[in-house]
């Protein structure tokens, strides 16, 4: 994916105490939606969601950009809220893109009653989990992987994103 926009590397390097995979995250804000998480949270949403090392981008993005990816590369002619791109889980290392779309990423947590902070960490940790082999295509898949994310999401201090009595 080509680069546009602002875009910050940041990089986390395993330590001692946490014992967490090292990783390299850039993100790139393209879109000029408010509503762009910091990129001190989104890389503390991945070192929570990412049991490999890896080499992840993460493209904030607005309604157009989303939807001619999301055409071109799954068919499907509107802003999809997020997009994951893997390109290799070798040797354990985990290689992707992650596109979100603000607007959309906006719209939806207004819409679903959440903050759009935690509607954004809550796609990134979905985005990751898909990285790194994660599916939800049948019940037990899908069961399985939304248990994963209450439970991650859940540990970086938001609430279960699929409780929609809130």
């Amino acid at each position: 994916m080509r680069a546009r926009g602002s875009s910050d590397a940041v990089r986390s390097a395993r330590s001692s105490r946490s014992q967490k995979p090292r990783f390299t995250l850039r993100l790139q804000v393209a879109s000029r939606a408010v509503c762009a998480p910091a990129s001190v949270k989104v890389r503390r949403w991945a070192r929570v969601a990412l049991r490999n090392p890896g080499e992840i981008t993460v493209r904030i993005v607005g309604a157009a950009e989303a939807r001619r990816l999301n055409r071109r590369y799954r068919g499907r002619d509107y802003s999809a809220n997020v997009l994951s791109f893997s390109y290799a889980l070798l040797r354990g290392k985990v290689q992707g893109d992650i596109v979100l779309c603000a607007p959309v990423i906006a719209r939806e947590a207004l819409a679903q009653g959440k903050t759009v902070e935690a509607h954004f960490a809550h796609l990134t940790v979905h985005a990751l989990l898909h990285l790194q082999g994660h599916r939800h295509a049948g019940r037990r898949e899908a069961a399985r992987m939304e248990a994963l994310e209450k439970k991650l999401l859940a540990k970086l201090g938001y609430p279960d994103p699929y409780d929609d009595t809130g």
